[in-house]
């Protein structure tokens, strides 16, 4: 694996057993072989609890990072150095299996991340932005269709209300209506013999005839 120069880097190793995982048994130990000639140096080991390096090129920059019941026997190397090449040995030891194989780590200190490196980051960044824009789509999307699903059911409320207000085509405009006025009609009564006669329409044209009438019947009797 490869790793920029002044960044952490984790060296993972994970490891099987055939028998239960005691974490008070269990003895895990890395070690470091460089690439240039040289001896073998002891870089972390763990029993019971962690034990990182007191002396060496590795002093003060290794911390634990993994988990005995989750398999796990990672470490990370904090702010690497180009001394650091090499290749990284983990081994595992969960007594009684105490033969099992061991993991090796070629690490190559770099002072820029290579292309594939470079590449995937973009594609993480491009992700990250495609994703966020699709939420806002989304977002966007449901406040249109809420909006719309508003106006109508405000036009389909509308509706019906109009249907009440229109105005009943029985009842006529005031100009066009017909005004009905009623008659007063009177009784005679004949003084003679008690009898009632027919009703007549008493109105102003009648009244005035029948003024001149009474008039001619007295200067008749005067001049008889």
């Amino acid at each position: 694996m490869e790793a920029v120069n002044g960044t952490d880097v984790r060296l993972k190793c994970t490891f099987q057993s055939s028998s239960t995982i005691n974490p008070n048994n269990i003895v895990i130990s890395w070690s470091f072989r460089p690439l240039k000639p040289g001896r073998e140096e002891t870089v972390f080991h763990y029993q019971q609890r962690p034990y990182p390096p007191l002396e060496g090129i590795f002093r003060k920059r290794i911390s634990w990072a993994g988990d005995i019941m989750g398999r796990d026997a990672s470490i990370i190397i904090q702010e690497v150095k180009f001394t650091y090449n090499g290749t990284y040995i983990c081994q595992v030891k969960n007594p009684p299996d105490v033969h099992g194989s061991v993991g090796e780590i070629r690490l190559r200190v770099v002072t820029t991340a290579s292309f594939s490196e470079l590449l995937l980051l973009a594609l993480a960044i491009g992700g990250g932005i495609a994703a966020v824009v699709f939420l806002l789509v989304i977002v966007v999307s449901c406040r249109r269709c809420k909006k719309r699903r508003q106006r109508q059911q405000e036009g389909s409320e509308e509706a019906p209300r109009k249907k009440k207000e229109r105005k009943d085509p029985t009842v006529c405009h005031p100009s066009r209506a017909i005004h009905l006025y009623m008659s007063e009609t009177t009784l005679e009564i004949d003084s003679s013999d008690g009898m009632i006669s027919d009703a007549s329409t008493k109105s102003e044209s009648s009244s005035e005839e029948e003024g001149p009438s009474s008039d001619e019947e007295e200067e008749g009797d005067d001049s008889d």
